[in-house]
């Protein structure tokens, strides 16, 4: 499905993004693990043979950096998946400025960052394929989401724009939306693996990444040649109709973690 395309993955340390390695790398692709995290990063890259590149998704020289040594090594890119974030958890007259403007940079402007870094090396190579990581937050308002919200609406809205600005150049960008997912970034909030573990969604429980990284395959390869500026919710349909929130002051202060989505 993937066979000989190069991606690259940010947030691919752990959580979605390393699934999303696997899942590349089982597809056939030649996999750029990249992340803040050293060491399980490089384990996430030496699992699927692939190569780890350290990056702070937040830094344009990073990102030039990055572009510059897969080109070298390979001479073109194919695929990107935008999965580096964090997250906080606050109602908003309690969210400090300081983590509102953090989750922004990483959520949102890395992913403007990235789409800059990948357009010329994927016009070059004939087109190629973006996959940005929103959330069901970023589909629908989630009380204690402020900065986190603010992000995912945003990357939405980006990628559409995107999709739109880049589609000459043969370059898809999609969008996709998890909703609970057992990942590191979840584990404050309950994340617990089984039926029953989440009754607000119609599925019953949380997802699991392998769940999410099949559908960013898909967007990244040429079985989805016809779908760009789509959003794709992977969340066991608790958006398709009347959401159920989140009790607000359940979420209210905890603490966010890097990770992917």
């Amino acid at each position: 499905m993937l066979d000989g395309k190069v991606v690259i993955i940010t947030g691919g340390a752990r959580g979605m993004g390393a699934a999303t390695a696997r899942r590349c790398a089982a597809a056939g692709a030649r996999v750029v693990v990249t992340d803040v995290l050293d060491e399980e990063g490089t384990a996430t890259a030496k699992e699927v043979e692939g190569r780890f590149v350290a990056h702070d998704v937040t830094s344009q020289e990073a990102w030039a950096s990055v572009t510059g040594e897969v080109m070298e090594e390979f001479g073109r890119i194919d695929g990107l998946v935008n999965n580096a974030g964090i997250a906080t958890a606050q109602l908003i007259e309690e969210h400090t400025l300081e983590q509102f403007e953090r989750v922004l940079k990483v959520n949102l402007v890395g992913v403007f960052l990235g789409l800059k870094a990948v357009l010329g090396p994927m016009r070059s190579g004939g087109g190629g394929s973006i996959v940005n990581l929103s959330s069901v937050a970023g589909l629908t308002a989630l009380p204690g989401t402020g900065g986190y919200g603010a992000s995912k609406w945003g990357v939405r809205g980006l990628t559409k724009i995107a999709a739109q600005e880049f589609g000459a150049a043969r370059i898809r960008v999609n969008s996709v939306h998890p909703g609970m997912i057992v990942t590191p970034m979840t584990q404050p909030f309950g994340a617990v693996s089984g039926d029953g573990g989440f009754p607000l969604a119609p599925a019953g429980r949380w997802g699991e990444p392998p769940e999410v990284a099949e559908a960013i395959a898909f967007l990244l390869s040429d079985a989805a040649s016809y779908i760009s500026g789509a959003e794709l919710a992977i969340d066991g349909g608790w958006t398709c109709g009347e959401l159920p929130l989140l009790a607000a002051p359940a979420v209210s202060g905890a603490e966010g973690v890097r990770d992917g989505g």
